[in-house]
C-alpha cells in the first residue's frame, strides 16, 4: 500500500469528530423527539441532556479541524442573514407568542413540578403533588363574569391555624391586586428573617409555627397533624370591586377526599396595631359587590391520599 493512500492521523481525527458529531446529533435528535411527546423521564432528560455536553465538545473539535473554510463563511453575506434567523428564533421561542405556546402545549411532557396550574374559558385547575402519595387538585369553576381575554388575578397558598402563611401555591402576577396575599406573604418573610436568627426558633419549632410545609401536608403522624387552611384570593383589576377570597380547611386527622371552598370575604385593611405592624380583616360582602361574586361559580377541592 503506498503513502499516497494510507490515510494519514490528521484524516483519521476529522473522520472521528465528525462520525462521533453525526451520531451524536442522532441521539440528541432521537431523545428530544421523545423528551416532547412523552411524559416526563429523568432517565431521557439525562441521556438528552448529558450527550449534549457531549455534542458542545465535539462541536469544538469539529471547529478547530475545519477552522479555514469556517473562516471564510465568516466573511461571507450569509452570515448576516444567518445570524438574524437564529436571533429571530431565538427571541419567539423565549418569549413564547400564542402559536409557540399552542405547539408546547402539544407536548405530553410536562414536567417534573410538583405545582401546575392551568386556565381556559370553563375552569382553572391547581395541581399540587407534594409526595406520590398525596396529589391535591383544586379544580375552580369560571362564573358569568370571567374573560379569557382578560383573566382575573389569582393567588393560592397554604395558612396554619394561627393565619400564617405556611406556603405559596400560586403567586400572583401582580401583589397589588391580591392585597390580602401580600399581607399575608410579607408576615411570613418577616417571621422567617426573624426566625433565623434565632436558633432555638428554628430547631425546635411548635407545631403551629413551622414553617416546612411538610409538617402540615405530610405530618409522620397524621392522628398528631395539626388543621390548615388553603386559601384562594381572585381580583379582577379594572372593575372597581375588591379582591375576593375563598378558603377550606385541611385536616389530615379527619381525611375527606372532596370539599368545596367558602367565599369568606372581600379583604380591608384596618387601623395598624399599637406597634404600628398592619392589620387586615375579612368583611362581608355588600351591594358594591356585583360582577366579582361571578368571577367563580365553584371551587371544589381534591386531595387523594
Amino acid at each position: 500500500m503506498s503513502n499516497r493512500n494510507k490515510p494519514q492521523l490528521g484524516t483519521l481525527g476529522r473522520r472521528s469528530v465528525s462520525l462521533l458529531t453525526a451520531l451524536t446529533f442522532l441521539v440528541l435528535s432521537v431523545t428530544g423527539v421523545i423528551a416532547f411527546i412523552q411524559p416526563f423521564s429523568i432517565g431521557v432528560i439525562g441521556l438528552h441532556a448529558l450527550m449534549g455536553f457531549v455534542f458542545v465538545a465535539l462541536i469544538i473539535l469539529h471547529i478547530f479541524n475545519n477552522s479555514r473554510p469556517l473562516s471564510s463563511y465568516l466573511r461571507s453575506k450569509a452570515l448576516w442573514a444567518t445570524l438574524l434567523l437564529v436571533g429571530v428564533l431565538t427571541g419567539l421561542f423565549w418569549w413564547q407568542p400564542a402559536p409557540v405556546k399552542t405547539v408546547l402545549g402539544w407536548s405530553g411532557n410536562l414536567g417534573p413540578a410538583m405545582e401546575r396550574f392551568e386556565m381556559s374559558e370553563d375552569e382553572m385547575v391547581f395541581d399540587y403533588s407534594p409526595s406520590p402519595q398525596y396529589k391535591m387538585r383544586l379544580n375552580v369553576k369560571t362564573g358569568s363574569a370571567y374573560a379569557t381575554q382578560a383573566p382575573p388575578h389569582v393567588a393560592i397558598w397554604l395558612e396554619n391555624q394561627g393565619g400564617y402563611h405556611i406556603k405559596t401555591l400560586l403567586a400572583p402576577k401582580e401583589k397589588t391586586e391580591t392585597p390580602y396575599y401580600a399581607f399575608k406573604h410579607a408576615g411570613w418573610e418577616k417571621a422567617k428573617r426573624e426566625a433565623e436568627q434565632e436558633v432555638d426558633a428554628v430547631t425546635s419549632p411548635t407545631p403551629n409555627g413551622s414553617f416546612d410545609p411538610a409538617d402540615y401536608i405530610l405530618p409522620s403522624d397524621s392522628q398528631e397533624s395539626t388543621p390548615y387552611q388553603l386559601l384562594l384570593e381572585i381580583n379582577q383589576p379594572g372593575d372597581d370591586q375588591a379582591s375576593l377570597v375563598y378558603s377550606v380547611e385541611i385536616d389530615n386527622s379527619l381525611p375527606r377526599t372532596y370539599q368545596l371552598l367558602d367565599l369568606k370575604g372581600f379583604p380591608k385593611r384596618e387601623a395598624d396595631d399599637k406597634n404600628g405592624k398592619q392589620v387586615w380583616g375579612l368583611y362581608y360582602m355588600d351591594e358594591t359587590f356585583t360582577t366579582a361574586l361571578d368571577l367563580i361559580d365553584s371551587a371544589l377541592l381534591t386531595i387523594q391520599r
